[in-house]
């Protein structure tokens, strides 16, 4: 954000916590179904490959259908074989997004997580991703978001015109702390799926914050 226009986030949703199968996938359906979702990250944490390739058939017609971006995080052979709308490198390795960023933009959106310092981050930016994740997918088991990336998405947003992506916390209730960094788009998934039910009230309840935030801010 580089002038003083309001900005209200969108939502941005990771994949971590839901199971494989029909049961994960029907919670997908209920968040999007919810309210305004961005994009939904796709994330193979804790699956083998087999697996995350079959959840990821499955998900990204879902996620597309929703009118959401569906962002492949790491295989970038699962991302191609499914025909994913963008692919996530999560190292924080300035070489991996370059390459990525010459293989895929601009047929793909193209991000990058793992830049913890504010050099590394300006670095990052200089390969013109369509995004910079502050944040670490499934790394939001606390309620609060973490005070790094709150800071380095409060003075991202304040000089960088490239949007920025800010992991909130655990708990709906810390959200305004991640929306005060006036980043363009807020990632949870802890705080969504944390529990199978009452998701989409989850997400409803996000919006609401979303919309609220960005009445107070024009006032």
């Amino acid at each position: 954000m580089t002038d003083d226009a309001p900005i209200r986030p969108r939502l941005v949703l990771a994949t971590t916590l839901l199971p494989d199968g029909p049961e994960g996938l029907e919670r997908l359906r209920e968040a999007l179904s919810a309210g305004d979702v961005a994009s939904v990250f796709l994330d193979p944490t804790g699956r083998a490959d087999a697996a995350f390739q079959d959840f990821c058939e499955a998900a990204v017609p879902i996620v597309q259908e929703a009118g959401a971006a569906a962002i492949v995080a790491e295989d970038t052979r699962c991302a191609g074989r499914v025909k994913a709308d963008g692919f996530h490198t999560s190292g924080g390795s300035i070489e991996a997004l370059g390459e990525a960023m010459a293989r895929f933009s601009p047929r793909l959106i193209v991000g990058a997580s793992g830049f913890n310092t504010r050099h590394d981050a300006l670095e990052a930016g200089e390969r013109m991703p369509d995004y910079v994740l502050f944040g670490k997918l499934g790394a939001d088991g606390d309620a609060e978001p973490h005070r790094r990336n709150v800071e380095l998405g409060g003075w991202w947003s304040s000089i960088v015109e490239i949007p920025c992506i800010v992991q909130g916390g655990g708990d709906l209730a810390t959200l305004p702390q991640a929306i005060a960094t006036g980043a363009e788009f807020i990632l949870l998934s802890r705080a969504i799926f944390g529990e199978a039910e009452g998701v989409a009230a989850r997400v409803t309840e996000a919006n609401r914050l979303f919309d609220e935030a960005a009445v107070v801010e024009a006032a």
